[in-house]
């Protein structure tokens, strides 16, 4: 659950600590609960509202929603919020038998919780009126708003992939010299671009050598699981010390198994999971560099527009043609745009200027609670198979001497 504040912004504290007099918001998403049957089947949650803000209906709400009002709502604040970098959600599991597994329920449900946490203690996107009608609307008023989608997610549900495969699209047609690219001159710019592509790549490998890694736990916990059925049942063949030795040594083996999956169960969650939130984030920031370059690009044509209309007025003047009057007209309406385009661009540039701060400082404390939590679990492991097989040594040993 996370648990931030900012001078800018009421702050947001755990929903398992008690509310301060201070102005607070706390959400969590809980009871996944299976509904429907076949196709239409899905899976809805349990998210519970905490706060004292004034435009809220009370001190607690509790309302149930479905994973498509999730992408309602980054829907919304990806539209109105430009220059905001959106929280990412889990990606949809197309694949049938893992959609309702309850690892996978589990895994997005906790995904689920840290989206709506991040909108909630972000300083600006927790006075959405959205997040309010997410977090209070009934049933039947969230269906009602999902219908009304806006902007680019009207005719069908948002997919900020979509996004990036327009902009590979685009880059494709500059290389083939279908389209000149207009692209903005700022150095620091760049170095922040370059960045992000490198920490995508470097994220999405640790996410992946994360999984080998407990692939690998829930394997190793197999085989000790099926070693040490094996060598109780021979320790059933045989008498004496020797057996006993055998019962003892697969009863261990079952145990570190446990332990094993376990641990891997705890790598999943507290260590892989976050890597790939933090893959997902980096693509929700991607997507408001396309609208950057969007909003740089409008801001562009229409200079350029205003300054070819300039000399339409000047060849009209020297022409003294009736048509003068119109085009000082067409002229004003650009430059009225053109303010307004240059206004969109900056505060664009504002917003990402502060997020990036703000981006890479959530990431220093993910990131370090993550690798605190897979070096501790290691040690962990590491000790209790080293105490497991350390207590056999001595019968083991004697019943080798004997």
């Amino acid at each position: 659950m996370i648990n931030t504040g900012n001078g800018s912004g009421p702050v947001v504290q755990s929903p398992r600590s008690p509310p301060s007099q201070s102005p607070y918001l706390t959400v969590s998403v809980s009871d996944p609960a299976k509904m429907g049957n076949g196709v239409q089947a899905y899976i809805s949650y349990k998210v519970i509202t905490k706060t004292n803000f004034s435009e809220y209906d009370g001190p607690e709400k509790i309302v149930i929603r479905r994973y498509s009002d999730f992408v309602w709502l980054r829907d919304r604040l990806f539209e109105k919020y430009k220059g905001v970098f959106i929280p990412p959600l889990p990606e949809k599991s197309t694949v049938e038998k893992f959609r309702f597994s309850a690892e996978f329920i589990e895994m997005r449900r906790q995904a689920l919780d840290v989206f709506v946490n991040r909108i909630a203690s972000h300083h600006e996107l927790q006075q959405s009126d959205d997040l309010r009608i997410f977090l209070q609307a009934d049933e039947q008023t969230m269906e009602r708003a999902r219908s009304q989608e806006i902007g680019i997610f009207k005719k069908k549900p948002a997919d900020l992939m979509q996004i990036f495969k327009d902009v590979q699209s685009r880059v494709s047609d500059v290389v083939l010299g279908k389209e000149k690219p207009v692209e903005e001159s700022n150095p620091e710019y760049e170095k922040l671009k370059n960045y992000i592509f490198q920490l995508e790549d470097h994220l999405a490998e640790a996410q992946k050598h994360a999984y080998r890694l407990v692939k690998r736990h829930r394997e190793l916990g197999q085989s000790l699981s099926d070693f040490g059925k094996a060598v109780k049942l021979l320790g059933d063949c045989e008498g004496n010390s020797l057996g006993k030795a055998f019962s003892e040594l697969g009863t261990k083996s079952e145990s570190m198994s446990i332990k094993l999956q376990r641990e891997a169960q705890n790598l999943l969650m507290n260590f892989e999971e976050p890597l790939k939130d933090y893959v997902r984030a980096v693509q929700s920031i991607k997507a408001t560099m396309s609208e950057r370059a969007n909003a740089f690009r409008q801001h562009y044509e229409l200079a350029e527009a205003i300054k070819f209309k300039e000399i339409d007025m000047n060849k009209l003047r020297l022409t003294r043609s009736e048509k003068l009057a119109e085009a000082e007209h067409e002229y004003e309406e650009l430059k009225a745009d053109g303010v307004d385009a240059a206004r969109r661009f900056e505060k664009i540039v504002k917003l990402m200027n502060e997020e990036i701060v703000r981006f890479q400082e959530e990431k220093t404390l993910d990131m370090g609670v993550a690798f605190h939590e897979f070096a501790k679990g290691q040690a962990h492991l590491a000790n209790s198979i080293a105490d497991a097989w350390r207590s056999l040594l001595p019968k083991i040993e004697a019943c080798s001497s004997s």
